[in-house]
Protein backbone atom coordinates (compact mmCIF):
# COMPACT_ATOMS: atom_id res chain seq x y z
CA UNK A 1 0.00 0.00 0.00
CA UNK A 2 1.49 3.40 -0.88
CA UNK A 3 -0.56 5.82 1.44
CA UNK A 4 0.31 8.76 0.00
CA UNK A 5 -1.35 8.39 -2.94
CA UNK A 6 -4.87 8.64 -1.36
CA UNK A 7 -4.36 12.05 0.32
CA UNK A 8 -3.18 13.38 -3.41
CA UNK A 9 -6.06 11.95 -5.28
CA UNK A 10 -8.63 12.54 -2.73
CA UNK A 11 -10.70 15.01 -5.18
CA UNK A 12 -10.71 11.93 -7.81
CA UNK A 13 -11.68 9.83 -5.22
CA UNK A 14 -14.39 11.82 -3.40
CA UNK A 15 -16.03 12.09 -7.31
CA UNK A 16 -16.17 9.09 -7.68
CA UNK A 17 -17.46 7.85 -4.35
CA UNK A 18 -19.92 10.78 -4.85
CA UNK A 19 -20.95 9.33 -8.93
CA UNK A 20 -21.48 5.59 -7.11
CA UNK A 21 -23.50 6.80 -4.29
CA UNK A 22 -26.14 8.45 -7.26
CA UNK A 23 -25.24 5.46 -9.57
CA UNK A 24 -26.65 3.18 -6.81
CA UNK A 25 -29.26 4.98 -4.48
CA UNK A 26 -30.90 6.67 -7.57
CA UNK A 27 -32.55 3.09 -8.83
CA UNK A 28 -33.62 2.18 -5.41
CA UNK A 29 -35.77 4.79 -4.89
CA UNK A 30 -37.20 4.16 -8.54
CA UNK A 31 -37.24 0.94 -8.04
CA UNK A 32 -39.08 1.22 -4.76
CA UNK A 33 -41.57 3.68 -6.26
CA UNK A 34 -42.40 1.06 -9.15
CA UNK A 35 -42.87 -1.77 -7.09
CA UNK A 36 -45.13 -0.81 -4.43
CA UNK A 37 -48.07 -0.72 -6.87
CA UNK A 38 -46.84 -3.91 -8.52
CA UNK A 39 -46.18 -6.10 -5.47
CA UNK A 40 -49.45 -4.65 -3.94
CA UNK A 41 -51.36 -5.90 -7.37
CA UNK A 42 -49.29 -9.33 -7.18
CA UNK A 43 -51.31 -9.54 -3.16
CA UNK A 44 -54.42 -8.51 -4.10
CA UNK A 45 -54.75 -10.63 -7.54
CA UNK A 46 -53.27 -14.64 -7.62
CA UNK A 47 -53.50 -13.85 -11.26
CA UNK A 48 -51.04 -10.89 -11.18
CA UNK A 49 -49.29 -13.01 -8.56
CA UNK A 50 -48.74 -15.73 -10.93
CA UNK A 51 -46.75 -13.58 -13.62
CA UNK A 52 -45.47 -10.27 -11.90
CA UNK A 53 -43.00 -12.90 -9.12
CA UNK A 54 -41.87 -15.38 -11.57
CA UNK A 55 -41.01 -12.56 -14.53
CA UNK A 56 -39.53 -10.30 -11.47
CA UNK A 57 -37.45 -13.90 -10.72
CA UNK A 58 -36.25 -14.14 -14.36
CA UNK A 59 -35.33 -10.36 -14.91
CA UNK A 60 -33.05 -10.68 -11.72
CA UNK A 61 -30.99 -13.99 -13.36
CA UNK A 62 -30.27 -11.43 -16.15
CA UNK A 63 -26.09 -10.28 -16.19
CA UNK A 64 -25.86 -7.06 -15.41
CA UNK A 65 -23.20 -6.33 -17.87
CA UNK A 66 -25.65 -8.08 -20.43
CA UNK A 67 -28.13 -5.40 -19.12
CA UNK A 68 -26.00 -2.40 -19.67
CA UNK A 69 -24.87 -3.31 -22.79
CA UNK A 70 -28.02 -4.18 -24.26
CA UNK A 71 -29.94 -1.40 -23.00
CA UNK A 72 -28.26 1.44 -25.36
CA UNK A 73 -29.78 -0.12 -28.31
CA UNK A 74 -33.28 -0.35 -26.48
CA UNK A 75 -33.03 3.03 -25.01
CA UNK A 76 -31.13 4.72 -28.09
CA UNK A 77 -28.57 6.16 -25.68
CA UNK A 78 -24.57 6.26 -25.48
CA UNK A 79 -23.22 2.89 -24.34
CA UNK A 80 -21.17 5.40 -21.89
CA UNK A 81 -24.37 7.46 -20.61
CA UNK A 82 -25.24 6.49 -16.87
CA UNK A 83 -28.45 6.42 -18.04
CA UNK A 84 -27.94 2.59 -18.53
CA UNK A 85 -26.55 1.83 -15.26
CA UNK A 86 -29.78 3.57 -13.45
CA UNK A 87 -32.12 1.70 -15.54
CA UNK A 88 -30.43 -1.64 -15.41
CA UNK A 89 -30.14 -1.05 -11.64
CA UNK A 90 -33.70 0.00 -11.47
CA UNK A 91 -34.62 -3.17 -13.18
CA UNK A 92 -32.97 -5.28 -10.73
CA UNK A 93 -34.60 -3.45 -7.71
CA UNK A 94 -38.12 -3.81 -9.20
CA UNK A 95 -37.52 -7.40 -9.76
CA UNK A 96 -36.32 -7.79 -6.13
CA UNK A 97 -38.67 -5.78 -4.16
CA UNK A 98 -42.04 -6.75 -5.91
CA UNK A 99 -41.58 -10.00 -3.92
CA UNK A 100 -41.01 -8.51 -0.74
CA UNK A 101 -43.64 -5.47 -1.01
CA UNK A 102 -46.20 -8.63 -1.93
CA UNK A 103 -44.72 -10.98 1.11
CA UNK A 104 -44.79 -7.98 3.32
CA UNK A 105 -48.11 -6.87 2.41
CA UNK A 106 -49.44 -10.69 3.14
CA UNK A 107 -47.91 -10.60 6.44
CA UNK A 108 -50.36 -7.88 7.76
CA UNK A 109 -52.95 -9.59 10.02
CA UNK A 110 -56.29 -10.22 8.31
CA UNK A 111 -57.47 -9.30 11.81
CA UNK A 112 -56.06 -5.72 11.48
CA UNK A 113 -57.32 -5.33 7.85
CA UNK A 114 -60.82 -6.56 8.79
CA UNK A 115 -60.97 -3.98 11.56
CA UNK A 116 -59.87 -1.30 9.62
CA UNK A 117 -62.56 -2.05 7.10
CA UNK A 118 -65.14 -2.14 9.63
CA UNK A 119 -64.20 1.25 10.80
CA UNK A 120 -64.94 2.89 7.61
CA UNK A 121 -61.42 2.73 5.85
CA UNK A 122 -61.54 2.87 1.71
CA UNK A 123 -59.48 0.70 0.60
CA UNK A 124 -57.01 3.55 -0.54
CA UNK A 125 -56.52 4.85 2.64
CA UNK A 126 -56.69 1.55 4.46
CA UNK A 127 -53.33 0.95 2.44
CA UNK A 128 -51.80 4.54 3.19
CA UNK A 129 -52.58 4.13 6.77
CA UNK A 130 -52.92 0.46 8.01
CA UNK A 131 -51.21 -2.30 5.76
CA UNK A 132 -48.15 -0.43 4.05
CA UNK A 133 -46.82 0.86 8.33
CA UNK A 134 -47.51 -2.76 9.16
CA UNK A 135 -45.89 -4.43 6.07
CA UNK A 136 -42.87 -1.90 6.76
CA UNK A 137 -40.47 -4.11 8.70
CA UNK A 138 -40.42 -6.74 5.70
CA UNK A 139 -40.37 -4.48 3.26
CA UNK A 140 -36.98 -2.43 4.79
CA UNK A 141 -35.30 -6.14 4.86
CA UNK A 142 -36.07 -6.44 1.18
CA UNK A 143 -34.95 -2.87 0.81
CA UNK A 144 -31.73 -3.33 2.22
CA UNK A 145 -30.72 -6.38 0.04
CA UNK A 146 -31.64 -3.91 -3.07
CA UNK A 147 -29.35 -1.39 -1.83
CA UNK A 148 -26.06 -3.09 -0.41
CA UNK A 149 -26.72 -5.25 -3.98
CA UNK A 150 -26.88 -2.26 -6.27
CA UNK A 151 -23.88 -0.77 -4.27
CA UNK A 152 -21.93 -3.39 -5.53
CA UNK A 153 -23.63 -4.15 -8.99
CA UNK A 154 -22.86 -0.10 -9.91
CA UNK A 155 -19.08 -1.64 -10.00
CA UNK A 156 -19.86 -3.73 -13.02
CA UNK A 157 -20.53 -0.63 -14.61
CA UNK A 158 -16.40 0.37 -15.01
CA UNK A 159 -16.64 -2.50 -16.92
CA UNK A 160 -17.80 -0.29 -20.53
CA UNK A 161 -16.78 3.31 -18.86
CA UNK A 162 -19.61 4.23 -16.16
CA UNK A 163 -18.16 6.47 -13.29
CA UNK A 164 -17.94 4.48 -9.58
CA UNK A 165 -15.60 3.25 -7.49
CA UNK A 166 -15.31 0.17 -9.97
CA UNK A 167 -13.02 2.61 -11.95
CA UNK A 168 -10.55 2.39 -9.30
CA UNK A 169 -10.63 -1.39 -9.74
CA UNK A 170 -10.23 -1.21 -13.41
CA UNK A 171 -7.11 1.77 -13.58
CA UNK A 172 -5.79 -0.91 -10.57
CA UNK A 173 -5.63 -3.54 -12.14
CA UNK A 174 -4.58 -2.09 -15.71
CA UNK A 175 -1.97 0.05 -13.81
CA UNK A 176 -0.65 -2.86 -11.23
CA UNK A 177 -1.27 -0.46 -8.87
CA UNK A 178 -2.77 -2.66 -5.87
CA UNK A 179 -3.38 0.39 -3.65
CA UNK A 180 -6.35 1.75 -6.23
CA UNK A 181 -8.07 -1.10 -5.54
CA UNK A 182 -7.59 -1.84 -2.17
CA UNK A 183 -9.41 1.76 -1.92
CA UNK A 184 -12.12 1.33 -4.17
CA UNK A 185 -13.10 -2.07 -2.24
CA UNK A 186 -12.83 -0.58 1.21
CA UNK A 187 -14.90 2.59 0.35
CA UNK A 188 -17.28 0.26 -1.72
CA UNK A 189 -17.91 -2.30 1.94
CA UNK A 190 -18.04 1.25 3.91
CA UNK A 191 -20.79 2.63 1.84
CA UNK A 192 -22.94 -0.84 1.81
CA UNK A 193 -22.78 -0.94 5.68
CA UNK A 194 -23.11 2.68 5.89
CA UNK A 195 -26.26 2.03 3.82
CA UNK A 196 -27.64 -0.52 5.19
CA UNK A 197 -27.12 0.39 9.10
CA UNK A 198 -28.93 3.85 7.77
CA UNK A 199 -31.94 1.75 6.19
CA UNK A 200 -32.02 -0.06 9.52
CA UNK A 201 -32.28 3.17 11.26
CA UNK A 202 -34.91 4.37 9.00
CA UNK A 203 -36.97 0.89 9.31
CA UNK A 204 -37.09 1.31 13.28
CA UNK A 205 -38.20 5.00 13.04
CA UNK A 206 -40.83 4.31 11.31
CA UNK A 207 -42.33 1.56 13.16
CA UNK A 208 -42.24 3.04 16.70
CA UNK A 209 -44.11 0.10 18.35
CA UNK A 210 -41.83 -2.71 17.61
CA UNK A 211 -39.50 -1.00 19.83
CA UNK A 212 -41.82 -0.79 22.37
CA UNK A 213 -42.81 -4.38 22.06
CA UNK A 214 -39.11 -5.70 22.54
CA UNK A 215 -38.63 -3.42 25.54
CA UNK A 216 -41.23 -5.42 27.43
CA UNK A 217 -39.19 -7.85 29.80
CA UNK A 218 -40.70 -11.38 28.91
Amino acid sequence: MIWEWIPRNGALILSLLGQHLVLSLVPVIIGLVLAVPLGWLANRSRAARAILIPAAGVLYTVPSLVLFIVLPVILGTRILDPINVVVALAIYTVALLVRSVADALAAVPSLVVAAATAMGFRPGRRFVAVEFPLAVPVLVAGLRVATVSNISLVSVGALIGVGGLGQLFTQGFNNNFPTEVVVGIVLSMVLALFADALLVGLGRFATPWSRVGAGRPA
